[in-house]
């Protein structure tokens, strides 16, 4: 299997940080030389290591905002 590779390209914001020093966060992300996307999940200090996360487009970003709105 080939190396994923990634750049943040944007650091948007952090969402919350684990007592061992994660921190969930919300950046744009391209990957593997791909258009940048929003992507939110978990980093390492530093951002030498990731969790699983979840990537969406600008639209899928703003169709989630709308749901969020309704709770």
């Amino acid at each position: 299997m080939s190396d994923i590779k990634y750049e943040i390209t944007e650091e948007l914001g952090v969402i919350s940080e684990s007592p061992k020093g994660w921190t969930r966060e919300l950046n744009r992300v391209s990957w593997n030389g791909r258009e940048a996307k929003l992507d939110l999940r978990d980093w390492a200090p530093e951002h030498e290591k990731m969790g699983k996360g979840i990537t969406l487009t600008d639209d899928e970003a703003k169709k989630l905002c709308e749901l969020l709105s309704k709770i």
